[in-house]
């Protein structure tokens, strides 16, 4: 009886203690701050891209070679205008895939995404990171890009329009780093992500092609942005906001899916 009694009152003596570790358990943990775990997640990406070079030495190469392959078939010496803005953007934007494709790969077949659900930081902190990692990389890419432009095609010098040229490139670099992080977060969850991720990208950035390729037409013929370029990359920032609103309310959805 004795025993008996005394096991009762064990049981009895642990429940609360096991409701009370249940409590803790469950207890909501207080969230690291967003822009700490942006910093961290942009560092642990940037530092892969360093030990691996898997995206910026791709999206360099193939540049290079698209210019060169320009250079041959064209069948001209320099380029200008129009041509020359259209072939910068046509190259700089295909390129620019090889990047998004490689952005969530890691995390989906090593359990980054498991490992960054179960952590206590804002979703939304992720996809911030990736944007700005892909923005990083379209930058550090651009460096090698655009000097080789024109250098291999381009007809007049550029370092007359180098100045104007970078607001066009960086407006155009956001909305590719929104775009490309949405598509990214879509399409690495299929199994023909390789393909599916271009097929959703192009279409999307056809527009960032007409606006950049308006806005840099004159700075290839000579000029200086005027008017119409002014409309045309204010027609590319209200894209690029559109589409940061976008992958931001969606992407937490996507990433729990």
């Amino acid at each position: 009886m004795s025993a008996s009694a005394g096991a009762t009152g064990t049981a009895a003596g642990a429940t609360p203690r096991g409701t009370e570790l249940q409590r803790a358990a469950n207890a909501p943990r207080p969230q690291v701050p967003v822009l700490r775990t942006v910093g961290a997640l942009m560092r642990k990406e940037l530092l892969v891209e360093l030990r691996t070079l898997e995206s910026v030495p791709a999206m360099s190469l193939f540049s290079l070679t698209t210019f060169v392959v320009f250079h041959f078939a064209l069948n001209r010496n320099v380029v200008e205008g129009d041509l020359a803005a259209g072939i910068l953007w046509v190259t700089l934007l295909f390129a620019a895939l090889l990047g998004m494709n490689r952005l969530f790969v890691a995390d989906a077949d090593q359990g980054g995404f498991d490992a960054f659900l179960l952590a206590p930081v804002d979703r939304s902190a992720m996809m911030l990171a990736k944007a700005l990692t892909l923005l990083a990389y379209l930058v550090v890419f651009e460096l090698v890009a655009v000097p080789a432009f024109g250098l291999l095609l381009l007809g007049p010098s550029l370092g007359h329009a180098l100045p104007d040229l970078i607001g066009v490139l960086l407006l155009g670099d956001v909305g590719v780093a929104a775009i490309g992080t949405l598509v990214g977060a879509i399409a690495v969850r299929t199994r023909a992500r390789d393909l599916l991720g271009p097929l959703l990208a192009l279409p999307l950035f056809v527009p960032l092609v007409i606006g950049g390729a308006r806005a840099s037409s004159p700075l290839f013929g000579g000029g200086h942005a005027g008017a119409p370029a002014a409309r045309w990359l204010l027609t590319m920032g209200l894209y690029d906001l559109v589409f940061g609103l976008i992958a931001y309310a969606l992407f937490e959805f996507l990433l729990e899916d």
